[in-house]
């Protein structure tokens, strides 16, 4: 099982695709690849942490999504969510019910191939300082598309940034070391 961190999926939304010049020619194309690159990578029983705009859409078109990605899905909502959050109960294509997240999360997770636990808060938005910023804690964000500077310790975990598809814990370790 692994842990894996996405953001800014933005399922169904046709003007990111120019926003934020996004490979794609029409929603439907995007949505086919962000799905296909999840499911490619993310196995049923591993866990993903969505933080935030997941699709400004309502529950129906919501609830598809989720049933046709994998994984153990948490979502830290963002500002797009509004419209579906709290309006009905979600499930992912694994069969696990979809768990909605405070606006601000700190969570230990265990890092890979070590007995070491990495405090890390997760929010849909980036933060100068975060709880326990100054003993090491990391902080995973989404929002800004890839458009802010580095930060120490910080990293958006946005499909922007990741060639559009969720990142590893391993690999968010491996970019927060390099730099």
């Amino acid at each position: 099982m692994k842990i894996w961190f996405t953001a800014d999926t933005h399922f169904g939304h046709e003007n990111v695709i120019r926003y934020n010049k996004r490979p794609f020619s029409s929603v439907s194309e995007m949505d086919e690849a962000l799905i296909k690159n999840w499911n490619k990578i993310v196995h049923p029983k591993d866990t993903i942490y969505h933080v935030g705009d997941f699709t400004l859409l309502g529950k129906k078109p919501t609830a598809d999504y989720f049933q046709q990605l994998n994984g153990r899905i948490n979502v830290i909502p963002g500002g797009h969510d509004h419209r579906w959050v709290g309006k009905s109960d979600y499930v992912s294509g694994s069969g696990h019910p979809v768990v909605i997240l405070p606006p601000l999360k700190t969570v230990k997770f265990p890092l890979p191939d070590s007995d070491q636990v990495q405090l890390i808060v997760l929010c849909h938005y980036s933060m100068r300082v975060w709880d326990r910023s100054h003993y090491g804690s990391w902080h995973l964000y989404g929002h800004s598309h890839g458009n802010l500077p580095p930060l120490k310790n910080s990293l958006d975990v946005g499909v922007d940034c990741w060639e559009y598809r969720p990142v590893s814990l391993a690999a968010v370790q491996n970019a927060l070391s390099a730099g």
